[in-house]
């Protein structure tokens, strides 16, 4: 689903496997959708999707707390949930998190990385722009 921009374009963030992790809000906005390993802020005029790690629904929550509750405003960069890649890793599975702008237009998503591709917490990852980037 990911791969094939199913739901919409965005960026995968490989946070490695050592120590908690803690997601953080990727826009401001509502949190409309939240589950122990994923969730979706809508923003104005857009929304996205955040997902820690792949087939992490498997976990059934194992390892996944959430900080927040549907229907609550966070800011772009709040924590939305905690989890432990190394637990998600000694399943099997990737700790890489997909970030999806929502039915979004892969000419109006434009990812932005740090030095050497490093993404650090309070900095953009993607940009959007209306008719293209």
């Amino acid at each position: 689903m990911f791969a094939q921009e199913l739901l919409g374009p965005g960026a995968a963030v490989d946070p490695g496997s050592s120590g908690p992790g803690t997601v953080l809000a990727p826009i401001s906005g509502t949190v409309v959708s939240l589950h122990p390993h994923a969730f979706v802020v809508q923003g104005e005029g857009l929304a996205v999707l955040v997902h820690a790690g792949i087939d992490t629904v498997t976990c059934k929550g194992e390892g996944f707390t959430t900080l927040v509750t549907a229907g609550e405003e966070v800011s772009g960069g709040d924590p939305v949930l905690t989890w432990m890649p190394a637990d998600v890793t000694a399943r099997g599975l990737s700790t890489v998190c997909p970030v999806v702008v929502l039915e979004g237009q892969a000419e109006e998503v434009g990812v932005l990385t740090g030095a050497g591709g490093v993404v650090r917490a309070g900095e953009p990852l993607l940009r959007v722009v209306p008719g293209g980037v």
